[in-house]
């Protein structure tokens, strides 16, 4: 019998495009992350995107995945880009 999704753990990498930094939304990601019992990080990137990196149970991600979209208040974001990551599990969540 197949597990249901949403128990099997998944780490994802997001890149989100817009006007991402400078309006929390890396603080908001880490509150969001933590809410949703989510680890990993969030940090700015040279090109003014975000970068976020979450683990934890599948169904979790794609709610992660779905709040990035729009981000916190003072976010456009234009853009969310979900890339392939290897399995790792992180200890609680960082802004770097």
């Amino acid at each position: 019998m197949m597990k249901h999704t949403s128990y099997m753990m998944k780490t994802a990498k997001f890149i989100v495009t817009g006007v991402v930094q400078g309006v929390g939304f890396r603080y908001h990601s880490k509150q969001i992350a933590i809410k949703l019992g989510l680890s990993g990080f969030a940090k700015n990137l040279p090109d003014r995107s975000v970068e976020v990196v979450v683990h934890g149970f599948d169904g979790s991600v794609s709610e992660m995945a779905i709040w990035l979209s729009s981000g916190p208040t003072m976010a456009k974001v234009e853009n969310v880009i979900e890339q392939k990551v290897e399995q790792k599990s992180y200890s609680g969540f960082e802004i770097l």
